[in-house]
């Protein structure tokens, strides 16, 4: 989680929305990624979908049903259904978001009990220090 904090940080310097994820896979970080939508002018380049296809990428998979996905903001839909295609095996997230959270908060999506792939889900880690990056980031904007 502390990889993927950084690279919130990192985002946030960057004057992105300061999220940030990190891939794990045989006790390694893979990849870790941060949100990009405004460098890139993409709406769909969140840091989950970028670490996703970055870790598929220097893994050679196309799956990541070993491997551990640390988030800082817990995941959206879209985000969510990345994971779930992606076969993410774990799911770890810092802060609960209840605008847009799809592991809990607005709804389950990884948890859905139709979908072909259920990730193991874990909240809340480091969240007081993940909510506070959002709100500084956000507050220093108004």
């Amino acid at each position: 989680m502390t990889a993927a904090f950084e690279a919130a940080r990192r985002a946030g310097a960057a004057d992105e929305v300061p999220v940030g994820a990190a891939v794990m896979s045989a006790g390694d970080v893979v990849v870790v990624a941060h949100n990009e939508t405004k460098r890139r002018h993409d709406l769909t380049r969140h840091a989950e979908v970028i670490a996703i296809y970055d870790a598929m990428q220097t893994l050679g998979v196309d799956r990541l049903d070993s491997a551990t996905l640390y988030i800082t903001l817990e995941p959206c839909a879209q985000c969510a259904g990345a994971i779930v295609l992606a076969r993410v095996a774990r799911v770890v997230f810092g802060a609960y978001d209840p605008k847009a959270g799809m592991a809990g908060s607005v709804g389950d999506l990884l948890g859905h009990p139709r979908l072909n792939h259920r990730p193991e889900v874990l909240g809340g880690i480091m969240s007081e220090e993940c909510a506070a990056l959002l709100t500084e980031f956000f507050q220093s904007r108004r």
